[in-house]
């Protein structure tokens, strides 16, 4: 099976002294993902979780949404052409009676680790196949000082971004502050599948009292992936996209972005921050 580092060797250069010494990268391999034995999706990932990553994929995709959907995730034996299994495919199968929209099983995509896709033709399309609209979660409220405090958190958890400063991390914290879970991943929206798919897997689906932070930006298929899990909170260090802060609008998502230190920007959603009245404008 694929590890989460490799080592390599490198020339390193110091204030013009020259060196050579190995270096430990993070590992990225293909992940093709399949359905019912039919080629779905391939992802470039950091190996491990990958059952996990699978199942958060196909709940983004609005396929599954409880672990009881899933009859069984394996990885495919004799997946290349002598026969060997690379542990680089998996193949979910679904449990009787699970539909599976055409348009899930006609999409044969390359999802690369930068910016993943979301296959869906418009904001619409979420709202619709969502089956844990947020509008109807229990009230979640948070503090700026608790949204200040977590990124920090989130760093100190990132255990291979310390040995090779090249992971996307992603974590679920309840509303008091309390970390639940945390995924590392060369993609940033690998590691929110992960998540998802950990939490499918132990039956917390809908996560309605969590919050979920990324160390990176915030993007369409991040919000998305949110809004599928029902995660009520979406909080990002960088920028989000418009798209993303129009998606949070249309369903009720609390969408932060550029959370650094006690400084925020809070694009949708806001009745979720505890937020002081703000200053009159003469």
């Amino acid at each position: 099976m694929g590890r989460v580092t490799e080592r390599r060797r490198v020339i390193r250069i110091r204030d013009g002294a020259v060196s050579a010494r190995p270096d430990t990268l993070v590992a990225e391999e293909p992940l093709e993902i399949r359905l019912n034995g039919r080629p779905l999706a391939i992802t470039m990932r950091t190996p491990g979780d990958d059952f996990a990553l699978a199942a958060g994929f196909l709940v983004s995709e609005g396929v599954i949404a409880a672990a009881d959907e899933v009859q069984s995730i394996v990885y495919c034996a004799g997946a290349t052409a002598d026969g060997v299994n690379t542990y680089n495919v998996v193949d979910v199968k679904l449990s009787p009676g699970v539909e599976v929209p055409d348009i899930t099983l006609e999409r044969n995509v390359y999802t690369t680790s930068s910016c993943g896709l979301c296959g869906k033709a418009s904001l619409d399309a979420v709202r619709t196949q969502a089956r844990f609209p947020i509008a109807d979660a229990p009230p979640v409220r948070v503090t700026p000082e608790l949204l200040a405090s977590l990124p920090d958190r989130l760093r100190a958890a990132q255990r291979v971004f310390d040995r090779t400063g090249g992971l996307h991390a992603a974590a679920l914290f309840t509303a008091e502050g309390e970390l639940l879970d945390v995924r590392e991943d060369v993609g940033r929206h690998n590691a929110v599948d992960k998540l998802v798919g950990r939490a499918l897997q132990d039956g917390r689906l809908p996560l309605s009292q969590a919050v979920l932070l990324v160390s990176g930006r915030a993007s369409f298929e991040l919000a998305q992936k949110a809004v599928m899990a029902g995660i009520p909170l979406l909080a990002a260090v960088s920028a989000p996209s418009s798209l993303a802060v129009d998606l949070a609008a249309e369903t009720g998502l609390t969408l932060v972005g550029f959370l650094r230190g006690a400084n925020m920007n809070v694009y949708a959603g806001e009745h979720r921050i505890a937020l002081e009245a703000p200053a009159a404008q003469g």
